[in-house]
């Protein structure tokens, strides 16, 4: 039996993971979970980093702790946020959270000095504010002490690997998330960083995924009382991960990697950069072993998350299944929103918001939960249906099967909705896309599995799915609230 460890940190949990591989099927054991919760540190919104590694360490810890001899171990995280280091490898401040307002107006910016269609034919990834190209300029334009004693910057993942085993790697996937790097001349894009007066020297060499960067540190084992394991740099972007995990049967399908964030989109060869991706605001992000994610970034879950956390502060603990059953209640189609205006991006007070959302276009005005959740339920399946309206377009085929993958799945009443709004097919599953995909990496790596179509085959024979199907008389309600949808916009 072989025994691999997966780290997944997202944007407000992590767990570690031990998957079990016996030569067929793939396993999971969860051996440990953690919250993830960002502070403000005066003005700044920030990552807790000191206690994500004190997690990181306590995972390590606790699956040696079961008499595992754990061959590797990898670790995913969200994009575009990083750490920098001094010329003495300490860490100057805790890394900035991407939803900080630092941010602001820096795509104008960006885009006074450089003209926008330049920008996006360097990198060809979509302009959103929160790339690590917006938070260096803003840092840049500030004056940033941080930035000018920084020696080196090193992406959430490529961080953690460093303070495991001392090796200062930089893994494709997260590096392309940056808006910093051309996938097309495969380096960093130095032009586009001079011409907006970003430091280059702190940037480092890209590794492929599946790079066995090294193993952990005497220190570290000393300190944990643990042998050394090899550390791999996986798909090390949770989306590269999860999209490793889909277990496509029709390389035409697309995918959707579903958590707080919906991305959607399609595994290709090369990155498509041209007219049509840059007005559809399509991105070419980096993929397990050399593929490219052309995908388009969607709100997702964060909405209704963010409505359940509020109505917990205010003492009504209610569970997302409780949430759901008050949302198949719910008049069909009664208000919509579009999950992807600006007031939705920021926490806080996110029921009022959607509730403004409807009273200020003239909609009926969402009362209970009920009717608050099923309206952001609709319309993020509404939003499904343009994404992959315009995925059609710049690919040039009908996509006949749309997979969702990762915490989504357990949505039962979106899975039905997508089906119904996209008409066509949805396969849900896994449900632990990210980490198994961090462990198909290692898999392939370790040289258990020759390649990623035998990887997807292992995941296809060892983890659920589940079939939707689009239910035709309700085609043309579909239709006319995603007309709904278009005035909208």
């Amino acid at each position: 039996m072989k025994r691999i460890l997966a780290f997944d940190y997202g944007a407000s949990s992590g767990r570690a993971i031990v998957g079990s591989f016996d030569g067929n099927k793939l396993s999971l054991e969860e051996v440990h979970r953690f919250q993830n919760e960002p502070l403000m540190m005066g003005k700044t919104f920030t990552w807790d980093f000191p206690r994500l590694l004190f997690e990181l360490k306590a995972g390590i810890a606790k699956a040696q702790s079961k008499g595992y001899d754990i061959s590797s171990m990898g670790i995913d995280t969200w994009g575009v946020d990083f750490g920098l280091l001094s010329s003495k490898d300490e860490l100057l401040g805790n890394p900035t959270h991407y939803r900080d307002s630092q941010t602001d107006d820096m795509i104008e910016l960006a885009q006074s000095i450089m003209p926008k269609e330049r920008i996006y034919a360097e990198t060809g990834i979509a302009f959103q504010k929160f790339n690590t190209l917006y938070q260096l300029l803003a840092m840049t334009r500030n004056g940033s002490e941080t930035l000018k004693a920084a020696d080196r910057l090193l992406f959430m993942p490529d961080l953690m690997n460093f303070f495991l085993t001392g090796v200062k790697a930089c893994e494709y996937t997260i590096a392309s998330t940056s808006q910093m790097y051309d996938s097309v001349k495969g380096s960093w894009a130095y032009d586009l960083m001079n011409k907006l007066g970003i430091r280059t020297d702190i940037l480092g060499e890209v590794v492929p995924s599946g790079t066995k960067i090294g193993g952990l540190s005497d220190a570290v084992c000393k300190e944990l009382g643990v042998k050394s394991i090899p550390v791999i740099a996986v798909a090390e972007h949770d989306t590269g991960s999860a999209v490793a995990a889909v277990p496509f049967k029709n390389t035409k399908g697309a995918y959707i990697s579903s958590g707080t964030w919906s991305l959607l989109g399609a595994e290709i060869k090369k990155p498509v950069i041209n007219e049509s991706t840059l007005s559809f605001n399509y991105t070419n992000e980096g993929g397990a072993f050399g593929t490219i994610r052309l995908l388009k970034n969607i709100m997702g879950l964060w909405i209704s998350q963010e409505c359940r956390r509020y109505w917990i502060k205010k003492g009504e603990n209610l569970s997302f299944d409780e949430l759901e059953e008050g949302a198949k209640a719910a008049t069909p189609f009664a208000s919509i929103i579009n999950v992807d205006a600006p007031e939705f991006f920021e926490p806080g007070h996110m029921p009022e918001k959607v509730v403004e959302f409807c009273r200020r276009t003239g909609q009926k005005v969402p009362e209970t939960k009920g009717e608050i959740v099923r309206c952001i339920m609709e319309s993020l399946a509404l939003k499904y249906r343009m994404a992959i309206e315009e995925l059609e377009k710049i690919v040039g085929y009908k996509i006949p099967v749309l997979h969702i993958v990762g915490g989504g799945c357990k949505e039962k009443t979106l899975c039905r909705f997508t089906a119904e709004a996209i008409d066509r097919p949805v396969v849900a599953g896994p449900v632990e896309a990210t980490a198994i995909g961090n462990l198909a990496v290692q898999l392939i790596s370790l040289g258990e599995a020759k390649n990623i179509k035998e990887a997807r085959a292992i995941i296809s024979d060892s983890f659920e799915k589940k079939d939707y199907f689009p239910d035709p008389s309700k085609k043309a309600q579909w239709d006319d609230a995603y007309e709904k949808l278009q005035k909208l916009l």
